[in-house]
């Protein structure tokens, strides 16, 4: 999947994150990473701050973790660390346009996490079932790349015609009926197979194919990486109401979208990262 190149590039990124247990699971199985690198350093950023992409490139990541006791904590927590070893060392790769083989890099990172973590559940008892979801955006000069397996998502709040549009694709049977226009959104958050997972990384699969694209990243874009629990509280146009307010105002939308999930449902642990384009 690759979207309209940008018309006239961001020069800097302003983001915010925010993670939250939820009412009702015991612990947190939600990891999110944010996280800076260029040619000579990685550096992992803070819950929220402002950069420019002048000299740097960035990564978003939001991970959803499965498995019995803390397992699914530790395989959300391990695909991020992986994140941080791996993509950096592509940087001298990085995509200055669609011809460097972005996707060649992100395909080779979900499948060194996938093995890292289907090694670990069949080596360690405390491992055995571990599985995540992993959902990422690499944004340069002009371009977001972004890898996606599970049913976590990415979405992207378009500044050319304030549209929002889920990127990434649920993998899960009720998301195919959803995509297909088989059942609509109400329908699709109801179903009572909305949460079984088709693909996820560090399951039975030998191999897990990502799903990757890219988006034209123009000022105004902004972008919204989440895991399922943030939905399960809110529609889209809750989503595109706190979106677009904090374009003009300042407050964390990430904080802000989390919470009101919480208080509307608050079932599952439930994380946003929110990156606008500026």
């Amino acid at each position: 999947m690759i979207k309209k190149p940008a018309a006239k590039a961001a020069t800097s990124l302003r983001w915010f994150g925010w993670t939250d247990r939820g009412k009702v699971r015991a612990n947190n199985e939600d990891s999110f990473l944010t996280l800076g690198f260029d040619a000579h350093e990685i550096y992992r950023l803070g819950k929220y701050g402002e950069a420019p992409l002048s000299n740097t490139d960035f990564a978003f990541a939001v991970c959803d973790g499965m498995g019995g006791a803390k397992a699914g904590e530790y395989a959300s927590r391990i695909a991020v660390e992986k994140i941080m070893a791996l993509l950096p060392r592509s940087f001298q790769q990085k995509a200055s346009g669609l011809d460097s083989g972005f996707a060649d890099v992100l395909e080779e990172l979900y499948a060194q996490v996938h093995k890292a973590l289907a090694y670990l559940g069949g080596s360690y008892d405390e491992c055995h079932g571990m599985e995540t979801t992993m959902s990422l955006g690499w944004f340069t000069p002009g371009w977001m790349y972004f890898g996606h397996v599970g049913d976590s998502r990415i979405y992207y709040l378009s500044a050319r015609d304030g549209t929002l549009r889920q990127l990434s694709h649920d993998d899960t049977y009720v998301g195919w009926l959803f995509r297909n226009g088989q059942i609509n959104e109400r329908e699709a958050r109801t179903h009572p197979r909305r949460n079984v997972l088709q693909k996820s990384l560090g399951g039975s699969n030998q191999f897990v194919e990502p799903q990757i694209g890219a988006v034209g990243c123009e000022p105004g874009d902004v972008f919204l990486i989440c895991s399922d629990g943030l939905v399960d509280g809110l529609y889209d146009h809750h989503i595109v109401d706190v979106l677009q307010t904090s374009a003009s105002e300042n407050f964390n939308p990430a904080q802000k979208l989390v919470e009101n999930s919480v208080a509307a449902s608050g079932r599952d642990n439930t994380t946003a990262l929110v990156i606008h384009a500026v």
